[in-house]
């Protein structure tokens, strides 16, 4: 799996979750908590729907490190199996 292929899965979680952010474009630079208004309680339900749909677990001590889509999408790629 590409890099690339975890921030289009990323976006569909999000999107999914929070449906009024469908006509938003969200960019790799994008600030999760204050562009898109998605609160602690959202965040924590994306990270935990992308833990289970890469089979991967981000320690939670390092969620609050995670700001952008693209910091997010970077915790979740380096813990995929390479193949």
């Amino acid at each position: 799996m590409t890099r690339e292929d975890v921030v289009a899965k990323t976006k569909e979680v999000i999107y999914n979750c929070f449906p009024d952010l469908a006509g938003m474009d969200i960019q790799e630079d994008t600030v999760i908590n204050t562009e898109t208004a998605i609160d602690s309680m959202g965040f924590v339900l994306v990270i935990c729907k992308l833990e289970a749909m890469f089979d991967v677990k981000v320690p939670e001590r390092q969620w609050n490190k995670l700001q952008t889509l693209g910091d997010v999408v970077d915790a979740i790629y380096k813990r995929l199996p390479k193949s």
